[in-house]
């Protein structure tokens, strides 16, 4: 054993730049003994902890040799990030405890079901889920996380014993192994010995798009209801492995913050949430307040961030039967740099982080009793609500779209929401739902809140501000059909998500036809493109066999291509089994209402796509985009930067992608390069922001509308609240399509509900067919928009095609692939991209 003697800390060595490492015992507690057995993160590192930033591999091994050590973990790879780094958990509590954790959580487990009446939680351990830095320049998190793991295995406190004793912990050291690794790398290639704080300096400026991302760049704090990414499906596969009773959120804001923790601003907490939730997590707050105490930390709550969208990792518990809670450290971003509060410092950063991870272990373990009646009273509570609730369940399907209908009972079967099969077609308020691709959801389940969260639009809000945004539906994300069910007469078994493959139905001659409806038709059409197959698709609907080929139905002629008829058969015959798609082998090109030998059955060139990427652009746009690409339709996208957007030539692509962005930094000849490209018939889609360049660079003529916010009885302390509240923050409108043109090709109905969190509005064109979506009278479905706003929105449009000479230029208001689970407006992209000569 040894003893660690923690040395008093002068305020001005705190306040300063370090420029020699502080010790181990900075960060831990006071006048205890540890297990000399017990690696340091120096022995591991081969520095301080906090003297540099830990890259994600250095954590990994840290982590392994604490495990190998100490009786008190066990550690598990949950899975992998995109670029194959393993996602690390810890299981850390008693040796007595580990050796029965089986036991443990089927106990715990048994709190969130109703139907086991697992009233007594005396003996019951409290399970706590500490996650840290899941933005990857957010690294005190980290820093914390591995201070912490030393701390609760080498630590011979007698209290420390007292609480392993009575406490699960699941510790997540990287919840973004991807963006920790990338930060790192770039914060300890730009340290001087001589540390500068300087904020101007190259080390507190990352390169874009920098570390807070994953590696498709996604903000992965939004992800935790979409669980679109691995890093999410493999925390949402603890969490609801575990149900823990506590979920500690640790991330970094702005330098010149000072330290938050919650709750948040009462008035955003989501109305789903109970009121007990936030008193406990006021409560717990005093644990935090008493030990930033103890050390001199300034820190704040309820203020600046709330509890509304359950997709956060801090607010997805609360819908859970948990309290969620997030930390916000002021950030150093780097190793020590100026702020208004004095010079913040790396490991000063961290110790705060680990000393509030320690306060939500003390409070967990005094509130044990408090919180696990806390959960399983929820879990009652619920149940006996759903079987007061006339609402007896939900149904949702498309009568065309296997693939979507399957990609949501996806999401909601990894939230472990329990679903049923259909049992026969039915019919409710004129929406057709088929046996074979319609789900029913129960609402007699243990995850009913949850339910609710994921469908419930909510239009009336006590407060008008939102940190994040104010809906989410997942039936509008997906454009389903969706109705409630006062009866589950038409429920059969299990739903069991698997798509039945698709099929070829004969061998032809002629040609295959194959609709355009599916989520996967635009990867398939790729697909064939790919393989040198010449493609049609239809500007006009015909009945072939009695079955109608609506807008935009591919047709493969088999002529005059570079596979024989047989080839060809046995090719789509190999490749169709992995789609929900079917193809239709065509007998004769005398069909009903457009034979295929008429003009309106066009050849399809195959895109070759590029997206500008760089400082300016909205680096999760533009990598939802790279994961539609890459990830989904597995369709090759070459990334610009926009600093080397001058000196490519562009005629070699198709298409070029402008995501919202600044784009001020392109040059006068840069634009003229790329209206020349476009005339010359190249198809140029953009978003949000970068409309408002092209409009400045007279590469199109828009007007668009704006209202005047007057401020009237507002004084200079409402200034932000009175101008946040004019915000579209994120809210679902419904518009009108004209499934005749080729933006909407493959839309099962002529209404559709769009995302949009911009503030761009633009005037309809004259004509009406330049209209294809338009905005309703009404087009509030569901979220916050401001009564001024409501009245712009209108009947405006959020979509254009501008002809520039043989080429276009289409522009969207709002990102139609919306964090990658707005399914249902991505085939509108695709459209852009695959038939925008057409447009």
């Amino acid at each position: 054993m040894k003893s660690i003697y923690y040395l008093l800390f002068f305020f001005s060595f705190i306040c300063n730049a370090q420029e020699r490492p502080v010790p181990l015992a900075y960060f831990l507690p006071q006048n205890e003994t540890y297990n000399d057995k017990i690696p340091t993160p120096k022995s591991v590192f081969n520095f301080e902890l906090g003297e540099m930033h830990t890259d994600h591999n250095q954590v990994v091994h840290f982590m392994e040799a604490i495990a190998k050590a100490s009786d008190r973990v066990q550690i598990e790879t949950t899975g992998y990030t995109y670029e194959n780094r393993p996602l690390q958990l810890l299981t850390i509590s008693s040796p007595e405890n580990l050796a029965k954790i089986d036991e443990i959580h089927r106990k715990h487990l048994a709190l969130s079901d109703s139907d086991t009446n697992a009233s007594d939680v005396s003996n019951l351990p409290i399970v706590l889920y500490l996650g840290y830095s899941i933005h990857g320049n957010e690294s005190s998190g980290t820093g914390a996380a591995i201070a912490l793991a030393y701390y609760l295995t080498a630590s011979e406190s007698p209290e420390l014993k007292k609480m392993l004793d009575n406490t699960i912990i699941l510790l997540d050291p990287s919840l973004n192994p991807d963006g920790l690794h990338r930060f790192s790398t770039w914060v300890n290639s730009h340290k001087s010995k001589n540390l500068v704080t300087d904020p101007n300096d190259r080390e507190f400026n990352e390169a874009w798009p920098g570390g807070r991302f994953n590696h498709y760049w996604f903000d992965m704090n939004r992800d935790w209801l979409p669980v679109q990414l691995p890093e999410s499906q493999a925390r949402i596969r603890t969490f609801r492995k575990w149900m823990p009773n506590v979920l500690c959120d640790f991330h970094e804001m702005g330098t010149n913050s000072t330290y938050f923790f919650q709750p948040g601003v009462q008035s955003r907490t989501n109305p789903l949430t109970p009121e007990l939730n936030q008193k406990l997590t006021k409560k717990i707050a005093g644990y935090h307040a008493k030990a930033l105490d103890k050390i001199g930390s300034f820190y704040y709550v309820e203020d600046g961030f709330d509890d509304f969208y359950y997709g956060k990792g801090s607010t997805y518990p609360d819908i859970n039967g948990g309290i969620g809670i997030l930390f916000e450290q002021a950030s150093s971003r780097g190793h020590a740099q100026q702020s208004v509060n004095g010079i913040i410092t790396f490991p000063f950063t961290i110790k705060n982080q680990f000393t509030t991870s320690l306060s939500s272990v003390q409070a967990a373990y005094e509130m044990r009793k408090e919180l696990l009646e806390y959960q399983r009273d929820f879990f009652t509570n619920s149940s006996a609500e759903s079987k007061r609730n006339k609402t007896k369940g939900y149904v949702f399907g498309d009568e065309k779209d296997a693939t979507k209908v399957q990609e949501l009972a996806k999401i909601l079967s990894q939230h472990k929401i329990e679903m049923l099969q259909l049992k026969e077609d039915i019919t409710i308020n004129k929406k057709k739902f088929s046996k074979d691709l319609s789900i029913i959801i129960p609402m007699e389940q243990k995850n009913s809140k949850l339910i609710h969260a994921i469908f419930d639009r909510q239009t009336k809000f006590k407060d008008s501000i939102f940190y994040d945004i104010s809906a989410w539906n997942f039936d509008l994300a997906f454009n389903l059909n969706f109705e409630e069910l006062n009866s589950l007469s038409q429920a059969g078994a299990r739903y069991e998500n698997v798509l039945k493959p698709g099929t070829v139905n004969q061998k032809s001659d002629v040609g295959y036809l194959i609709e355009w409806t599916d989520y996967n038709s635009p990867k398939l059409l790729y697909q064939l493109q790919a393989k040198g197959l010449r493609i049609k698709t239809t500007k006009k609907p015909f009945v072939h066999n009695g079955k109608t080929f609506s807008y935009g139905s591919l047709l493969v002629p088999v002529q005059n291509q570079t596979m024989s008829s047989d080839e060809m058969y046995a090719y789509l015959n190999q490749i169709i089994p992995e789609y929900a798609i079917a193809i239709t082998a065509v007998e004769t090109g005398f069909t009903d209402g457009a034979n295929l030998g008429n003009p309106n059955l066009v050849n399809l060139t195959m895109p070759k796509v590029a997206m500008v990427v760089g400082r300016g652009v909205d680096p999760s746009d533009a990598g939802e985009l790279w994961h539609l690409f890459d990830q989904k339709a597995q369709i090759p996208l070459t990334k610009i930067d926009m600093e080397q957007l001058q000196r490519v030539t562009l005629s070699g692509y198709t298409t070029l992608i402008m995501v919202n962005g600044n784009y001020g930094g392109l040059s006068p000849a840069t634009a003229a390069k790329i209206e020349q490209w476009t005339q010359s018939g190249g198809t140029l889609i953009a978003y949000q922001d970068a409309i408002k360049w092209l409009n400045d660079s007279k590469l199109i003529e828009l007007t668009l509308e704006t209202t005047k916010n007057e401020a009237k009885a507002i004084s200079f302390e409402q200034t932000s609240d009175f101008t946040g509240a004019q915000e579209i923050g994120g809210a679902i409108f419904e518009t009108r399509l004209d499934l005749s043109h080729p933006i909407n090709y493959g839309m099962p109905r002529n209404t559709m509900p769009i995302f949009r969190n911009s503030s761009i509005f633009i005037e309809p064109n004259k004509n009406s067919f330049g209209n294809p979506i338009q905005y309703t009278k009404n087009p509030l479905l569901s979220g916050y928009i401001s009564k001024p706003k409501l009245e712009l929105l209108k009947e405006t449009v959020p979509f254009q095609a501008i002809r520039k000479g043989d080429g276009a230029i289409l522009i969207f208001t709002d990102n139609t692939n919306f964090r990658a689970f707005w399914l249902g407006t991505e085939k509108l992209f695709w459209n852009a991209v695959f038939f925008g000569k057409l447009m």
